[in-house]
């Protein structure tokens, strides 16, 4: 059966969806533990962006040479407005709300993403890719209407946190999207000015207004988050290595980094029962969310059936 990308496009964003949903499990942990949100995303960059450093350092000779101020500037913007305040954002939904909700609420980015993406830089959006889009978000709808979550409660207003953090996200990844198709930058030179760049905003806003909510946080919450950095540091790379393929379009790639809910419900039902509810709705919009994830994924075949059964 023909795919709407090749296969290592396909898995290349799929698995961001696995490692993403599971990080907020233990970063809810962490949270819950006396952990803040600005401390996970700063804690987070650091690592990742150490990790970028030294792959640089092994894997490319004279990194960043060839790139343009303007193309520099791309994946910095994307940085500081995609990443630094987007991972506040979902950080912050994650312990309002609970990392199941938060999780699937931040995945209702790709409406955001493709409409940006078809708006703004032209790409292409087939019929069956747009419906399953569309049950994708219906899917995490009735996720984030399920009466599961975080067990001390949240009101409907907590989920405009991780919503916002969707747009933010979305808003970066069309970003990268149209950076990587000047094949100026590599995958790993893309992420890295990405992620120094929030490193630089994460860093001037703790300076600005005060390290408490930073230093002084239970040990264990540091290493967690340091866990976390690690896994969403690969995590980045393969999402911008199938962003940087000429078939990674942001309508294929985007919804199926925002399956990770899938994974998140699993993970925490497993571990986090004595802070989440895993109700019937949320079971009802994992299985939208994965029909919603195989139109995406089989749409050209899809046309083609249809086509051939009509004719």
């Amino acid at each position: 059966m023909d795919l709407s990308a090749p296969l290592p496009v396909l898995l290349l964003a799929f698995a961001p969806a696995v490692m993403w949903g599971f990080t907020p499990v233990i970063e809810k942990r962490a949270l819950s533990d006396g952990g803040t949100p600005l401390q996970a995303a700063l804690t987070v960059v650091v690592v990742d962006s150490a990790v970028y450093l030294v792959a640089l350092a092994v894997f490319q000779d004279d990194p960043f040479s060839g790139l343009t101020l303007g193309t520099l500037a791309v994946f910095a913007a994307a940085g500081a407005v995609g990443t630094a305040l987007g991972r506040i954002a979902i950080f912050a939904g994650n312990a309002r709300v609970g990392a199941s909700i938060s999780s699937a609420v931040v995945s209702a980015r790709p409406l955001f993403a493709t409409a940006l993406a078809v708006g703004f830089i032209g790409e292409p959006l087939s019929a069956p890719t747009a419906v399953g889009i569309i049950v994708i978000v219906v899917g995490l709808g009735v996720l984030s209407l399920s009466r599961g979550g975080d067990l001390g409660g949240w009101s409907g207003r907590d989920l405009l946190v991780p919503l916002a953090a969707a747009a933010l996200f979305a808003v970066g990844n069309v970003a990268r999207r149209w950076g990587l198709s000047t094949a100026e930058a590599t995958p790993l030179e893309a992420v890295a000015i990405n992620e120094f760049a929030a490193l630089v905003a994460l860093g001037t806003y703790v300076a600005v207004t005060g390290s408490d909510r930073v230093l002084g946080r239970p040990r264990r919450s540091y290493l967690v988050f340091a866990v976390s950095g690690l896994i969403t540091a690969v995590a980045l790379l393969s999402m911008f290595t199938a962003l940087a393929a000429p078939e990674g379009r942001i309508a294929v790639v985007d919804p199926l980094v925002a399956t990770a809910p899938l994974f998140t419900v699993v993970f925490s039902w497993l571990w986090l029962g004595n802070l989440e509810r895993v109700t019937r709705g949320v079971v009802a919009g994992v299985v939208l969310v994965v029909v919603g994830a195989a139109l995406v994924t089989s749409g050209p075949s899809l046309l083609r059936g249809l086509a051939a059964l009509g004719g």
